[in-house]
């Protein structure tokens, strides 16, 4: 491992907590696909796991959020627990119910409670955000490497999920991830040195949302378009894969899309760039936007996965820049649920995303689903640039993000980490 990835585990509780995130947070990759290839394998609609999928993404949005804003008033440990266990309860029924060929609704209903699915590794930046929230350095690493360890499960998570649901049984795929998930949150939250404080809502106004953080807005609506990226190149990949008589192939050419931003975010996480963070941030979601045009194009599956390795490039990158947005742009009271914001606007992205591609899928063929990957990075190119002016501002509230000369942390981190 590098030098400056090295440096960040000298401080005590890194490495166990980071264990534990990893595996808390392989499910990230995991549930989408395993349901989506669960529902394909048992009745071939893909309409209908697209949707299914699409539910627990918009479910995971609306309450993830809650979630994290329970996090920060009362502590990790009391609010993951139980959330985690209504989370694996409802896939398990879920699971019990797409076995047995249980009405549609009651598959969109364990779908919709397994919504409550905590955000594991918004709890595991908030850690590193505590222990190194005066050295930008390395706070910038350690944010590179919680990408990198992002794209990592994307790498694995699929692999692990539609291998198991194609070749062992459908259910399998869930199944593990939700015993990934209890796993993972209960040593996560065994660790209690370096839980951040909670901040009770008498605290320093804590009585609001994170989201009145025009920056935050910003950075929320671009990722929405952004998790549409993801969803429907998730789908259109895994039905691209069917129709060229590989489908099992979809796992490894997505771990290969996931590759190319894991390799992306190690090198980011080792350079000193200077310039602004907020004008990185927008190249960055322009160059998603530009690599999805060669998708489309793609004849086989060789040419699409090397179209996805260089779309890769720009995703772990930008996420990097995002994190350190949301450090400067929320309150530190409210920096988990902050962080929670970026996956919520993920979650609704795949949600839509995921569900318009299954209908474009079903109507027009596989290919055709990535017109809205296109579309999606074209949407969220243009809300970037709509929202840079908000995002130059130095953030307002609680705890001003300037310092004695009026620069934003955003601004600095630029200057001497970015």
């Amino acid at each position: 491992m590098p030098s400056p990835y090295r440096a960040i585990f000298a401080a005590p509780g890194t490495v166990g907590f980071s264990a534990a995130g990893l595996i808390g947070r392989l499910p990230i990759s995991m549930v989408g696909v395993g349901i989506l290839t669960m529902i394909s394998e048992i009745t071939g609609r893909y309409a209908m796991a697209s949707a299914l999928t699409g539910t627990l993404a918009l479910a995971a949005a609306f309450i993830g959020p809650q979630v994290s804003r329970l996090v920060d008033q009362y502590g990790q440990r009391r609010v993951l627990r139980p959330a985690t266990l209504i989370c694996v309860a409802s896939v398990a029924v879920l699971l019990v119910a797409a076995a047995n060929g249980w009405p549609d609704w009651t598959l969109f209903v364990c779908a919709a409670v397994a919504g409550c699915v905590p955000s594991v590794g918004s709890m595991v930046r908030a850690r590193w955000t505590v222990i190194y929230r005066d050295s930008p350095r390395e706070l910038h690493t350690a944010y590179s490497f919680e990408s990198v360890v992002d794209e990592v499960c994307f790498i694995f998570g699929p692999i692990i999920a539609i291998g198991l649901s194609t070749t062992w049984f459908p259910e399998a795929g869930p199944l593990i991830a939700a015993l990934c998930l209890l796993v993972g949150v209960w040593l996560l939250t065994a660790q209690r040195s370096t839980e951040p404080e909670p901040h009770p809502r008498e605290e320093h106004g804590n009585r609001t949302s994170a989201l009145r953080s025009p920056g935050l807005q910003v950075l929320t609506a671009t990722f929405v378009a952004t998790g549409a990226i993801f969803g429907s190149i998730d789908v259109s990949t895994l039905a691209f894969a069917e129709e060229q008589g590989h489908k099992s192939s979809a796992s490894l050419v997505l771990a290969i899309w996931a590759f190319g931003s894991c390799l992306a975010g190690i090198v980011f996480g080792l350079l000193h760039l200077k310039g602004k963070s907020e004008r990185r941030w927008v190249l960055g979601v322009c160059a998603m936007a530009v690599s999805m045009i060669p998708l489309l194009l793609a004849g086989n599956l060789p040419f699409l996965a090397v179209a996805l390795f260089v779309s890769g490039l720009a995703i772990a990158p930008t996420m990097i820049t995002t994190m350190a947005l949301i450090e400067a742009h929320v309150p530190r009271a409210k920096l988990t649920e902050g962080m929670t914001w970026i996956s919520t606007g993920l979650a609704v992205g795949v949600a839509v995303g995921s569900s318009v591609t299954g209908l474009v899928i079903d109507a027009s063929g596989a290919r055709s689903g990535y017109v809205v990957s296109i579309s999606s990075g074209v949407a969220a190119a243009a809300v970037a640039f709509a929202g840079y002016r908000r995002l130059s501002k130095p953030a307002q509230g609680e705890e001003p993000a300037t310092d004695g000369d009026g620069d934003s942390r955003a601004e600095q981190q630029g200057d001497r980490v970015a």
